[in-house]
């Protein structure tokens, strides 16, 4: 697995997943990783290692890495009911430049959040839809249930039950991407 180093194309020659994350308080960067540790697991269980690893934070990522990635996962906190600002702008930077250069590739979601996420889910949805990807799996959302000023901004922690999920989604795109 690389963590966002300097990219470019003809350093493929395998398939590549793209994790692609923002967070502000730990809880999606955690979910990232646990999606990174998912893959890394599939990788094992099905004895290849083929698959090349990215986990990017979204202000790192440009657009020659997402049209070499062969697949990817988006985590992103909701703030305000939609997806980050960070996150967003990464879409907002990237969205004409690879616009039907990716489209068919697979997908899948995490979402940290205080009590909904279904904002940033449909935002993030509704933006791989426009670039044509695949969804492997709904999205998932970790909510934290923190209301309070003090509370949403505090460090979090993921709960064992939401790194599993995340796990789950690594695993099961890096599967897709190695069958």
């Amino acid at each position: 697995m690389t963590f966002c180093v300097p990219f470019s194309e003809t350093m493929q020659s395998h398939p590549s997943l793209l994790i692609v994350w923002h967070s502000r308080t730990g809880a999606a960067q955690q979910m990232a990783q646990a999606a990174a540790q998912g893959a890394r697991q599939a990788m094992r269980e099905l004895e290849d290692s083929r698959l090349e690893l990215h986990l990017c934070r979204a202000r790192d990522v440009d657009a020659t890495r997402l049209v070499a990635a062969s697949g990817y996962i988006f985590c992103a906190p909701e703030n305000l009911g939609t997806i980050s600002g960070e996150m967003k702008e990464f879409f907002d930077r990237h969205y004409y430049d690879v616009l039907d250069r990716i489209a068919g590739r697979p997908y899948g979601l995490l979402i940290a959040a205080g009590t909904d996420g279904t904002g940033a889910q449909r935002q993030m949805e509704r933006i791989a839809t426009g670039w044509r990807l695949r969804a492997i799996a709904p999205a998932i959302i970790g909510r934290n249930g923190a209301q309070t000023p003090e509370a949403i901004l505090a460090p979090k922690s993921i709960a064992p039950d939401v790194r599993a999920q995340c796990e789950e989604m690594g695993g099961t795109l890096a599967a897709t991407l190695l069958l």
